[in-house]
């Protein structure tokens, strides 16, 4: 009996590929772009499984053309990219990989709050660039001030996996911490020290706001204009969730009115993000490639939770991290 197909749209680890190849027939897309969705069509036309990133695309009439397509294991948390409802109904399994990239996550969030607050980039290039040197002052009272964290408060936005470590963290560095969620959770409150607030309270009180939150069709600009004025002017805005979470033109007119003092941002509404989009202009914005999950560790550790999935739905079993557990109704795991 031949193996099942597997088109994996971007190189993974060599040791997890070879793991893969027990129970697939596994082919790689080698290039470093993203395949063109033409080529995604024509590729799941024959695929029987298929291991996916963020930047693609796999949408209804895509699926609808992949009459072989059993499971779809997502190399990510998010998958937006998915139209997981098309899925279900086509009996397609769909995967992702939660908790593995947590802490990498949550220690790029930190990395962007104190570069923020600390002015770390605009001090890089004051000295890479030669303006410390062209001062000819080696020290003053004024030069390159930020603001400290301790006694201010934190403000979270979704309490979840990353979340929750973005606020432990933030006690550790004696902030106070508030948050909101799509529940309120009095055991982890009690447990934190955190306090509960609306999301309007929250952007009134904050002092740094970090979202962490999914990209839904309720948290779609979910920051906007209206909740950007909200905001101190002294507060600073991160986001390492999705780019579509805060309404980018909003963000621009905030930075460039001073409603609020800075933003640090991993994600974008459109990536990669053009070198000449308004945001690079700013001193007191950090940007960064969308790189939350980019440590060795975790990127490794999600390969490996995608490989799970794979092995577990060939063996005939239910997927770890099954995204749409309905289909399980609809179909059993594996390929016969």
């Amino acid at each position: 009996m031949s193996k099942p197909r597997l088109f994996i749209t971007r190189e993974l680890f060599p040791d997890v590929i070879e793991k893969l190849k027990k129970c697939y027939d596994v082919e790689v897309w080698d290039r470093y772009q993203t395949p063109p969705y033409e080529v995604l069509l024509d590729k799941v036309r024959s695929a029987d499984a298929l291991v996916t990133l963020l930047s693609d695309r796999i949408d209804c009439n895509l699926l609808q053309q992949a009459k072989r397509l059993r499971i779809i294991a997502q190399y990510a948390v998010g998958y937006d990219n998915v139209d997981v409802e098309c899925a279900t109904r086509l009996g397609i399994y769909v995967t992702n990989t939660p908790g593995v990239l947590t802490e990498a996550t949550a220690e790029l969030t930190w990395a962007l709050i104190l570069a923020v607050a600390r002015r770390i980039v605009e001090a890089d290039t004051f000295v890479r660039w030669g303006e410390w040197w062209r001062t000819k002052t080696s020290w003053h009272p004024h030069m390159v001030l930020g603001v400290e964290l301790r006694g201010k408060t934190l403000g979270v936005i979704g309490l979840g996996r990353i979340g929750l470590r973005v606020a432990e963290m933030g006690k550790a560095f004696g902030m106070k911490v508030v948050y909101y969620s799509r529940s309120r959770n009095e055991a982890l409150e009690k447990e934190l020290g955190a306090e509960y607030r609306d999301l309007d309270t929250l952007l009134q009180e904050a002092d740094v706001v970090t979202i962490h939150v999914p990209l839904t069709k309720e948290t779609y600009h979910m920051i906007n204009e209206e909740r950007l004025r909200k905001m101190k002017r002294t507060a600073i805005l991160i986001n390492t969730a999705r780019g579509a979470v805060v309404d980018t033109n909003a963000l621009v007119k905030a930075l460039s009115e001073g409603w609020i003092a800075g933003a640090g941002l991993d994600v974008f509404e459109e990536e990669p993000l053009s070198p000449n989009h308004p945001l690079t202009a700013f001193k007191n914005v950090v940007l960064t490639p969308h790189i939350g999950s980019a440590t060795y560790e975790a990127r490794h550790a999600m390969a490996e939770l995608v490989a799970e999935n794979l092995i577990a739905f060939y063996e005939g079993r239910e997927p770890p991290t099954l995204v749409n557990k309905e289909v399980l109704k609809i179909r059993p795991p594996g390929f016969r």
